[in-house]
């Protein structure tokens, strides 16, 4: 296949596309500054530009988007707009989005809602929420599935073993790694389709 990633460069997206690679895939890594990422096509592009991921789609397989809002202070509303550029132009192309923890359930209510959640992550998490119900409301004609993580994420070992889940975590941390590997089963073996599902180690 040929697999387009938005966020190539950052922790979850540059370990997706090492393992779109690994399995042989033409692998397009997009980036705002362009950076190379070894044995892929690199491409300086931003989501909010509508022609860019329109092309970029017509000319893939699979679109990934694996960017997230500023943690910096930026203003969160720059990209859910830019999500909504980009998922308004990806067209029929498979489009896997990496989705938040935060909007997981346990006994119905959202983790990002229970006692304790880290106020560092709640802003982001609410943006994450708010990008998971525009998603849930695009048209049919939008091929897409939102693979949320652990509530732990991290860079560790590639086990190749993962569960899965729906709406509940199905346990408390994954590597990014072991995400990715996830990710490309579900690129290669669509089973969540306009749906959102969760991985863990």
């Amino acid at each position: 296949m040929k697999i387009a990633v938005f966020g190539a460069t950052g922790m979850v997206g540059s370990q997706i596309a090492a393992e779109a690679l690994r399995r042989g895939h033409e692998v397009t890594a997009i980036s705002r500054s362009g950076k190379d990422v070894p044995g892929a096509t690199a491409l300086s592009a931003d989501m909010s530009d509508a022609g860019t991921v329109a092309s970029v789609a017509a000319a893939h397989d699979a679109v990934v988007i694996a960017t997230g809002p500023s943690r910096t202070g930026g203003d969160h509303q720059e990209w859910l707009d830019a999500m909504a550029t980009t998922l308004g132009n990806v067209g029929a192309t498979r489009t896997l989005v990496v989705g938040g923890a935060g909007t997981l359930t346990v006994d119905g209510v959202r983790l990002l809602d229970q006692p304790g959640f880290p106020d560092a992550y709640k802003a982001e998490a609410l943006t994450a929420a708010a990008a998971l119900d525009a998603i849930r409301a695009l048209p049919a004609s939008v091929n897409w599935t939102v693979q949320a993580p652990a509530p732990e994420i991290a860079p560790g070992e590639r086990t190749g073993a993962y569960l899965t889940g729906n709406d509940s975590p199905a346990g408390s941390s994954i590597s990014t790694q072991d995400f990715a590997v996830a990710a490309l089963d579900e690129l290669e073996t669509p089973k969540h389709v306009r749906a959102r599902f969760t991985v863990a180690n």
